[in-house]
């Protein structure tokens, strides 16, 4: 006998279960229908609604009814009946027929009809009223469990479409197929068998609804991210393989590597909703250098130095969460100019910060604005001392990211390292990710002079915008008179060396922190042991791939400095020789 649903005269919304019993369900009060208003009922059709014609004809009193389309009474929980009650179970049915109808509208996204928290906790109701009803069976003969007498045994193949068919098998039958009855036998919804089998699906579902919209990883793309310790990873190939998607790829792998999803409860649906705008916000102004490629770097360079010195189990959760977070959105939606150009333009962004770290206040106010839409607030289900520190983490990290605070911040770790203090995990972190932005000219030839011809451009581009305005140039962005070699042989030897070479000696200083704080956990019986392994481990150094790059590309930047010296040379006496013959011209005339 399959379950139909009806309308009524006054428009209630009926279904009539196998058992003869009528519920209404038309709101979340699921009462039982006994009165006889509703002798004269409109079939739906075999869809489970409304005709069109019907539809069209019949409309709902919204004060006391909610129409097909109306989902906010999954909102309402103040009715709900109490999980020991018989009413909680049919209650459950409707409110998974209304969030499967939700899944099932094409026009809008789900969220946007049903909030994550509303959904919460009508899973959590549905779940207790499962773990209730298992309590109760748990009390019964155990052979009632397995008799397929308790069982609905089947519902018409014709009354509804296959996948609402397939739901209703799902919810209230253990089998539709090999089941049949006797017509004169009707059959009870006694077995909780499938109420418990419901709460399992429910539980499946969410998860495919999740898992199925995260991208499928594409073959080229798990092939690259396999190389993911490398220092030297090949961050535009990720980029060109993943189709211009590889801030979203890798900051997905990193986060569920180290279980952050789980651990703070963010959906998967969220996380890729976050990461893509993030993305869209880094696109936003088309700039050569400060895009999304670059903060996957970044991203992966934080990842590398962290994981590679072993400082990962150093760090909580919430650190590690904030410390990726911070890398990902230190320069989202970056104009492609300086500080220095919105000071002198006197840009509305640097009227909001008063010129102090104008962009990378933006990046965290734009960030944190972001997640206010729930659709991208990953940190929604932080409880209010995560958030706290969340927040203070992901603050100093990218403001330290302003180049203005480069030596008050390198001053500051060295005074930690020499002093013998402990060293502050915000700053330690803080440094990390500043050493990352600016790595990569510590990476192999090829990368390092591909990322340098992309931001010099974008400083070119600044310049020719500065000329445009009536501008003086700011360093570095005369297009015709920028020594490109000699400006990164002085970045690397006064900004990118040193900063590397103190982040190694505060890396090092922690992990003899570490070391000291696990010998001092150490068993008296186990000292000797402890101290031969400590002092096995402080004998060997932390690991530098950036110093031979540093070498290696200094050296080339030197031959091409002699070639622009040259050329440049040559150009003036060249200059030289004109200004003469023009002036030669001037005095024979």
């Amino acid at each position: 006998m399959a379950i139909r649903y009806y309308r009524s005269k006054t428009g209630r919304m009926l279904a009539s279960l196998p058992t003869g019993e009528m519920i209404d369900v038309s709101n979340n009060k699921c009462k039982m229908v006994t009165d006889d208003s509703t002798s004269s009922l409109s079939s739906l059709n075999q869809y489970g609604g409304l005709s069109s014609s019907s539809r069209h004809k019949e409309k709902l009193d919204d004060n006391n009814h909610l129409s097909l389309h109306n989902y906010s009474d999954l909102s309402n929980f103040e009715t709900l009946p109490l999980v020991d009650h018989i009413d909680s179970i049919k209650c459950s049915i409707t409110r998974l027929a209304k969030i499967r109808d939700a899944l099932g509208e094409h026009n809008q996204d789900f969220f946007s009809l049903v909030t994550k928290k509303d959904l919460k906790k009508n899973v959590e109701y549905f779940l207790q009223v499962m773990e209730n009803v298992l309590l109760d069976e748990r009390k019964q003969v155990s052979l009632r469990l397995m008799s397929e007498d308790d069982v609905l045994s089947e519902v018409e193949p014709d009354a509804v479409p296959n996948e609402v068919r397939n739901w209703l098998s799902m919810t209230f039958t253990r089998s539709v197929s090999n089941m049949k009855k006797k017509a004169e036998d009707k059959p009870k919804f006694k077995s909780v068998a499938q109420a418990i089998r419901a709460g399992i699906m429910v539980d499946r579902m969410l998860r495919r609804m999740s898992s199925s919209l995260e991208s499928n990883v594409p073959a080229q793309v798990s092939k690259v991210l396999k190389t993911l310790n490398d220092w030297n990873f090949e961050v535009f190939a990720m980029n060109e393989c993943s189709e211009g998607q590889a801030l979203r790829y890798l900051g997905f792998e990193l986060m569920q590597k180290f279980n952050i999803l789980s651990k703070f409860k963010i959906q998967n649906l969220v996380m890729q909703n976050f990461l893509e705008a993030v993305e869209a916000g880094y696109s936003k102004y088309n700039n050569p250098y400060h895009n999304l490629i670059h903060a996957t770097d970044v991203l992966q360079t934080t990842y590398h130095i962290l994981n590679n010195a072993g400082l990962m189990s150093w760090l909580s959760s919430i650190e590690i969460f904030a410390t990726f977070v911070s890398a990902i959105i230190h320069d989202y939606e970056h104009t492609g100019t300086t500080n220095n150009f919105h000071m002198q333009t006197r840009s509305e962004i640097a009227l909001v910060y008063n010129d102090r770290a104008i962009l990378e206040n933006y990046h965290i106010s734009a960030t944190f604005r972001l997640m206010l839409n729930d659709s991208y607030n990953i940190i929604q289900e932080l409880t209010r001392e995560e958030y706290k520190e969340f927040r203070h983490l992901v603050i100093e990290m990218v403001l330290a990211t302003d180049m203005s605070f480069h030596f008050t911040q390198l001053k500051t770790v060295k005074n930690m390292i020499s002093l013998n203090e402990t060293i502050d995990k915000p700053k330690a972190l803080s440094l990390v990710l500043h050493c990352a932005d600016i790595s990569h000219p510590s990476k192999n030839w090829p990368l390092h002079e591909k990322w340098t011809n992309l931001l010099v451009e974008e400083f070119f581009s600044q310049g020719d915008k500065e000329k445009e305005l009536g501008l003086p140039f700011s360093p570095l962005c005369d297009r015709n008179n920028t020594p490109i070699a000699q400006s990164q042989i002085g970045f690397i030897n006064f900004i990118v060396e040193p900063s590397l070479n103190v982040m190694g000696d505060m890396i090092d200083k922690i992990f003899e922190q570490i070391l000291s704080e696990e010998q001092s956990r150490t068993s008296k019986s186990d000292i000797n042991d402890s101290s031969s392994t400590s002092e096995s481990i402080k004998k060997k150094p932390i690991e530098r791939p950036w110093a031979q790059h540093l070498t290696e590309n200094k050296a080339k930047w030197q031959i091409l400095a002699e070639e622009e010296k040259k050329k440049k040379e040559q150009e003036n006496s060249e200059q030289i020789g004109e200004n003469k013959n023009e002036d030669k011209k001037n005095g024979d005339n």
